[in-house]
């Protein structure tokens, strides 16, 4: 059983395990995060705490059972009833609709807990998953875009329709 817990300090060992063990598999499909990101996880850990603090910004992490973690769910850029989602699972539970139920349950939190009332997500024509998992969770698609170099396209989700 999965579930989305809210980003916390104690999260950072297995975010940073998370990240790394998918960094490959995470790289076929989007712009790859650089090794300096690895190098100062611990500070970018500390900076998303500090957004979220801030309420600019709220971080998920999906967790297994054994408490590991098997995805990432955020809403960022945060303004004006409208936040930019961003998502990312594991390849070990990919394909197995883990990331479509996720996101519904951020939806709702977006909705019933943040009061936003339209999510926005950018996703490059390549990565098919990601493209399935937004219009599986009623995202529709508003216009052409770039994303890292890649052609993509931007997505939207009025939250009063859920």
């Amino acid at each position: 059983m999965f579930k989305l817990q809210l980003l916390r300090p104690d999260h950072e060992s297995a975010l940073l395990d998370f990240e790394l063990e998918n960094r490959a598999y995470f790289s076929q499909s989007i712009s790859d995060r650089g090794d300096e990101f690895f190098e100062e996880f611990a500070e970018r850990h500390h900076d998303l705490l500090a957004v979220q603090e801030a309420d600019d910004g709220v971080f998920y992490v999906l967790v297994d059972d054994d408490e590991s973690v098997v995805g990432r769910f955020n809403l960022y850029e945060i303004t004006e009833g409208a936040a930019v989602v961003g998502y990312r699972v594991a390849q070990r539970v990919s394909g197995q609709g883990v990331a479509t139920a996720a996101l519904r349950d951020l939806c709702q939190i977006a909705r019933q807990d943040v009061q936003l009332r339209i999510l926005r997500a950018t996703v490059s024509n390549e990565n098919v998953a990601s493209l399935r998992v937004l219009k599986n969770s009623g995202f529709v698609a508003i216009g052409p875009t770039q994303i890292g170099g890649r052609e993509a396209e931007v997505y939207e989700l009025a939250l009063a329709e859920l």
